[in-house]
């Protein structure tokens, strides 16, 4: 896979790039947003691990904006925030994983590999799924809404796209949290997040996410 770090520590930098170099994998490096940017437009990445503390911003800005223009190259961020708060900041800015210092490098290097093949199972081509006024186009990752393109971030997206091919069926706060980021997750408030964001998008359509307390989440059709 090829790797872009953007990391402003040179220490924490040359070490992730050395070890997952030794294993195979191509890396680039960038100390700033700005430089980030650049090797994005320049050419194309697996995964990026992303820092939050850069000398010209946080790192979360370029996630949010990456998102905002419908990039979906997948996100590790890596961060000495590691409170709820700063976690749940990081997802809703469209990382798909966050990993705080200090850190072990197999973990690190584990979890972009599950990032990565993740980001590379594709829905059944051409396949479009109705549920009441949503209807789903599975190839390309949209769901629009009376004819109109929903807007959604990545997990929430993600999220929808488990749910809607089976109405009513229960499923566990765990099945949900590995869909959506390939493991159980220590805080029930990551999916209850992605949940809310998920619900306002759908107020109004007919298309709810009911609560079964106790036992998981299902998707009902009013």
């Amino acid at each position: 896979m090829h790797v872009l770090i953007v990391e402003d520590d040179r220490a924490i930098a040359e070490n992730l790039y050395d070890y997952l170099e030794a294993v195979g994998h191509q890396c680039d490096y960038a100390m700033t947003l700005a430089a980030a940017k650049r090797q994005l437009v320049a050419q194309a990445f697996d995964v990026m691990v992303l820092d939050r503390n850069l000398p010209d911003g946080d790192g979360a800005t370029l996630a949010r904006s990456l998102r905002a223009a419908g990039e979906m190259l997948p996100i590790l961020m890596l961060t000495a925030r590691d409170t709820l708060e700063d976690k749940l900041l990081g997802f809703d800015a469209g990382a798909d994983d966050y990993l705080a210092k200090p850190f072990a490098l197999q973990e690190l290097a584990a979890r972009l590999q599950v990032l990565v093949r993740r980001s590379q199972v594709r829905p059944e081509a051409g396949r479009a799924l109705v549920c009441g006024r949503l209807c789903l186009d599975a190839s390309a990752r949209q769901v629009l809404l009376d004819g109109q393109l929903l807007s959604l971030p990545p997990k929430a997206l993600r999220l929808l796209m488990v749910l809607m091919p089976h109405p009513g069926r229960l499923f566990s706060r765990r099945e949900l949290e590995i869909a959506v980021w390939g493991q159980e997750q220590d805080a029930s408030d990551n999916l209850r997040s992605v949940l809310l964001t998920l619900r306002k998008a759908l107020a109004g359509s007919g298309v709810e996410i009911e609560n079964v307390h106790g036992f998981g989440y299902k998707l009902v059709v009013a």
